[in-house]
């Protein structure tokens, strides 16, 4: 059962497990510079609205009818990430375009190991982009259809489907049983002010994504064994993705305010963060997404400039989520 909560999708299979929910939200982050250096990870700005297809079906593509699932709001070259949070595991699959973002390889049901095509939860608590090395990504930015500039376009030469595609398997009842505790990384919004400035909205009506600037992050190989996982039960998700003008017109919302650029952090002092497995393994990446080109270099090629605000910035403070501050006693002193 899928439910749309607010701001977040609710995951629910109530019939395996009583704890077995997946929370997920679509958080407005900065884009960081494509220039080649490998960027901390940046902050939450807050979620990104969602609104169910359904409610909207008489103004909208017959594809996205089709498709159903929900749809949100944003603008040209601006990033986004995905909050994943759940206390019951989890394997995720995520596709932009039904290209996978783990592998590049083309869609498919179901979930594989050679390579390992998803992500499991709560060790994984997001993605910010495309898995292109051992502790790297490209992260995610919005680019319309039709300009070959999305990985869709790049793999498969169409600008057919667009949007996010997410599948999610819970872990089977029995196996659960098995494990010890989980481990369950939060991650809230960091409220920070969005820039008040505003871009052109993107010419064409549905939006794809595209590999941008460089990011440490892992994605972590499956500890477990293949069949812990539950595949005869599954949820899966379509997520539309609007320009602004066509998100004005459908819903009669303004959208987001475009949020704070890379230069406007580092002047405010804000912080960046990092997080790593300590003994947990990180997949390798996938050489087919490596391949592609970025927004700027796609934008170099066709002699258009599609990032603006992409100059170097310093990443001064980084938190870490994780390492060696976690598990440390509190000492309780006198009262």
């Amino acid at each position: 059962m899928i439910e749309l909560r607010r701001k977040k999708l609710a995951m629910s299979f109530p019939e395996v497990h009583a704890k077995a929910t997946l929370s997920l939200d679509f958080q407005r982050t900065l884009r960081i510079p494509d220039d080649g250096r490998d960027y901390p990870l940046p902050p939450g700005l807050g979620s990104f609205p969602i609104r169910h297809v359904d409610d909207y079906a008489d103004r909208l593509p017959e594809l996205w009818k089709k498709h159903g699932g929900i749809m949100l709001p944003m603008y040209q070259s601006e990033a986004l990430w995905l909050n994943l949070n759940s206390d019951y595991p989890f394997a995720v699959k995520v596709a932009t375009g039904k290209i996978n973002a783990i592998t590049g390889e083309a869609w498919c049901d179901g979930i594989h190991r050679d390579p390992q095509d998803y992500m499991v939860t709560p060790e994984q608590p997001w993605l910010d982009g495309y898995c292109v090395e051992k502790g790297t990504i490209r992260q995610f930015v919005a680019m319309p259809l039709g300009g070959g500039y999305t990985v869709e376009e790049q793999i498969t030469d169409e600008a057919e489907h667009g949007g996010l595609q997410i599948v999610v398997y819970p872990m089977k009842a029995e196996a659960y049983r098995d494990l010890s505790p989980p481990v369950h990384w939060v991650c809230d919004d960091l409220a920070f002010p969005a820039s008040m400035m505003v871009r052109e909205p993107a010419p064409r009506y549905d939006m794809g994504l595209a590999p941008g600037g460089r990011m440490k992050q892992e994605i972590y190989d499956d500890r477990h064994s293949l069949d812990v996982w539950d595949t005869r039960a599954s949820s899966r998700c379509f997520v539309h993705i609007a320009n602004s003008l066509a998100w004005r017109a459908v819903t009669g919302e303004e959208p987001p305010t475009t949020p704070l650029t890379a230069r406007e952090y580092e002047k405010a002092g804000l912080p960046w963060f990092e997080l790593y497995g300590n003994d947990r393994m990180a997949l390798e990446g996938a050489a087919a997404l490596a391949e592609l080109k970025t927004v700027k270099e796609m934008g170099e090629e066709k002699g258009e400039h599609p990032l603006p605000e992409n100059e170097t910035v310093e990443d001064q403070l980084v938190i870490n989520l994780g390492g060696e501050s976690d598990g440390r006693p509190v000492r309780e002193g006198p009262f």
